[in-house]
């Protein structure tokens, strides 16, 4: 072989070395998954998606609006994890839903996302059946949260009518003396 040909295959070599570096996955990245209790055991759990012990920390919540059903009651919006590898994992701000939906894909995710959430139906709805619904995957998939309409009772007084109401007390108390 000639040595131009030589050193075409030695700068090919280290191409096709450096592309393949360049697509392999992070081996800092571990992909681990664990329970990371939020306020009550089973109600949050960590994936580490990033390097260095970055990742999320997904809310889990279930839905006992029907007494007899309890389901997941998907949160996309997960918490930024830190320390994922470390002694003292926490959480803190937000993740992107993109980094949601790609964690939920992984089959080692939504096999602990099972796990904890039929736990915490088993603690809060004992008698009800639990039922697996999958997560949202993409934001089309994602179903706006529902809430009770507000009654009259619940809401505030507006605090311009509630000032004159004031002023007029104070000015009839003025008047009388």
């Amino acid at each position: 072989m000639q040595p131009k040909q030589l050193l075409g295959i030695g700068i090919l070599a280290v191409l096709i070395f450096v592309l393949f570096r360049a697509l392999a996955p992070d081996p800092r990245i571990s992909w681990a998954v664990f329970p990371l209790p939020r306020r009550q055991p089973h109600d949050g759990l960590a994936v580490i998606n990033q390097p260095d012990g970055y990742g999320l920390h997904i809310f889990l919540e279930i839905d006992t609006s029907e007494p007899s059903i309890c389901t997941p009651l998907w949160l996309p919006d997960p918490a930024r994890l830190f320390n994922g590898n470390g002694t003292a994992p926490f959480s803190s701000g937000l993740a992107s839903r993109q980094e949601f939906f790609e964690a939920v894909k992984r089959r080692s995710v939504q096999t602990a996302l099972r796990k904890q959430l039929k736990s915490l139906c088993q603690r809060h709805a004992p008698n009800a059946q639990w039922r697996w619904q999958d997560p949202p995957k993409s934001l089309k998939e994602i179903k706006p949260l529902q809430l009770p309409a507000f009654e009259e009772d619940d809401l505030l007084t507006n605090p311009n009518e509630e000032l004159e109401r004031q002023q007029d007390l104070f000015n009839d108390k003025s008047k009388a003396e």
